[in-house]
């Protein structure tokens, strides 16, 4: 995959393989069990450490953009999240988890070179991190400029990918970790919703076997907002969500076999590949159940009412 591949695919569905690279599971074979989910108390106990982990798992560059590429699937407006309307939300709550979404959206936009028709989202974006506060680490006119050039591309993939990165880093140092969380669970659904409505209308064995993977992740994610479930009614709402979609991935089998790294040339220089390889096992109606459900949450959480 080459450089510019692999900051896409942060934003384009802030996918895994990372899940089995995660330091957390360094055995040989990792079974994910049938309960499925550490307590939600001990979620509350996890140290800067552990959510370091599960957040750089989550937004770590996989290869999702390179099987995109490979279907040749076509780009698609309508996969956008275009009913959000920044200038309407009023919450930190949907600033944040929205900030995420659109994220996932402004990379989708960067993957097919869609650099003109990111400004709107661009702009958006702007005035959901200025609502929260984090607005300082979005350069708009460079990222403005940079759209608008296609030349550009790669710069504009690492600013963005940059911005997003000191916001987690800002809100988490700041003890807004609620938000932190929110941001990386809208890029998540985001994310997973893309994949999803593309495996739906293109059948592959490669991104059915990551959509599967999902469940070790959207275990993380139920861990990060874990503490926040009780703070209100959104929060309450979002955490009923991912739970109801974990009951969809209950009986997928995830076998994760971990590879030894290794070291190779490419373009004049050592770099280090995985070689981790995952099983999944999952029938058609799961894997239905699994995209109806992301579908009706991800529509939820981008409505305007």
């Amino acid at each position: 995959m080459t450089g510019r591949l692999l900051l896409m695919s942060f934003f384009t569905l802030a996918f895994l393989l990372a899940g089995c690279n995660s330091s957390t599971r360094k055995n040989t074979q990792f079974l994910f069990p049938d309960e499925d989910s550490i307590p939600l108390s001990q979620a509350e106990q996890l140290s800067d450490e552990a959510i370091d982990d599960i957040t750089r798992n989550i937004s770590s560059p996989v290869e999702i953009a390179n099987i995109l590429q490979r279907m040749n699937v076509p780009f698609s407006n309508s996969y956008l999240a275009s009913s959000i309307d920044a200038s309407r939300i009023t919450t930190s709550f949907d600033r944040a988890l929205k900030l995420g979404i659109l994220g996932a959206d402004l990379g989708y936009l960067n993957m097919y070179e869609k650099t003109g028709s990111s400004i709107d989202i661009l702009s958006s974006i702007k005035k959901l991190a200025d609502g929260i506060n984090v607005g300082q680490f979005f350069d708009f006119e460079t990222l403005k400029r940079l759209s608008l050039n296609r030349s550009n591309l790669d710069s504009l993939l690492f600013l963005s990918l940059e911005s997003y990165n000191q916001i987690d880093r800002f809100l988490r140092e700041k003890g807004r970790s609620q938000l932190s969380a929110l941001m990386v669970t809208g890029v998540w659904i985001e994310g997973q919703y893309l994949a999803t409505q593309v495996l739906k209308q293109y059948p592959d064995t490669l991104l059915r076997s990551r959509v599967g993977e999902q469940k070790v992740i959207l275990n993380d994610i139920i861990m990060l907002l874990a503490p926040y479930c009780n703070v209100s009614k959104e929060y309450t709402d979002l955490c009923r969500d991912m739970q109801e979609l974990k009951e969809k991935y209950r009986n997928v089998k995830v076998t994760f076999t971990v590879g030894e790294p290794q070291m190779v040339e490419k373009d004049g220089a050592l770099v280090v590949v995985q070689t981790d390889q995952s099983n999944v096992e999952m029938t058609d109606e799961q894997l239905e159940a699994i995209i109806n459900t992301t579908e009706k949450i991800r529509n939820r959480l981008i409505s305007n009412e």
